[in-house]
């Protein structure tokens, strides 16, 4: 009886010790930094495979895993919505399965938290290359022109390649 008593005194000690630690890291703020992480981590891993696909021209597949990215993408963004790099993203994978028009204002929300990021000035003029809006995609070469970066570089190449003037 004694033994049976301590027993169950001793189980209940332990569950409550692993039920406190549970509690307490599901409530840190790391824990949660670490899953946002995760999730922009996967998500760009998604995009990555998405553009070999692309390459290949398996398009469908391809906007799967956009999609799926999105996905991540949005759920890392509830968590941080000071975070250009993920807005970046958002707008690179709703730009890729066609949807321009959300695309543009995720990249906007995102130059409003870094004017001067160039992965999404880069993509930004891209958009608007896509959606003949030479104009606008010269105004983001423009921003990138100090930088001495390979958005710049990879901006211009595709307005050259659309055959307009650059300014």
């Amino acid at each position: 009886m004694l033994k049976s008593t301590l027993m169950k005194k001793i189980i209940i000690l332990l569950f409550s010790i692993l039920l406190s630690t549970s509690l307490m890291a599901a409530g840190s703020d790391s824990s949660s930094d670490s899953s946002k992480d995760s999730l922009y981590d996967d998500a760009v891993k998604l995009v990555k495979r998405a553009g070999k696909l692309e390459k290949k021209e398996k398009l469908d597949k391809a906007k799967k895993l956009y999609a799926q990215a999105f996905s991540k993408l949005e759920k890392a963004y509830k968590s941080d919505k000071k975070n250009p790099d993920i807005l970046n993203y958002m707008g690179y994978t709703t730009r890729k399965v066609g949807n321009f028009e959300q695309a543009e204002k995720f990249y906007l929300e995102g130059l409003k938290i870094k004017p001067n990021h160039n992965g999404i000035n880069e993509y930004l003029g891209e958009l608007y290359v896509q959606t003949n809006q030479i104009e606008k995609a010269n105004e983001r070469l423009a921003v990138l022109k100090n930088c001495n970066c390979k958005e710049y570089n990879e901006l211009e190449l595709i307005i050259k390649n659309k055959g307009v003037k650059i300014y």
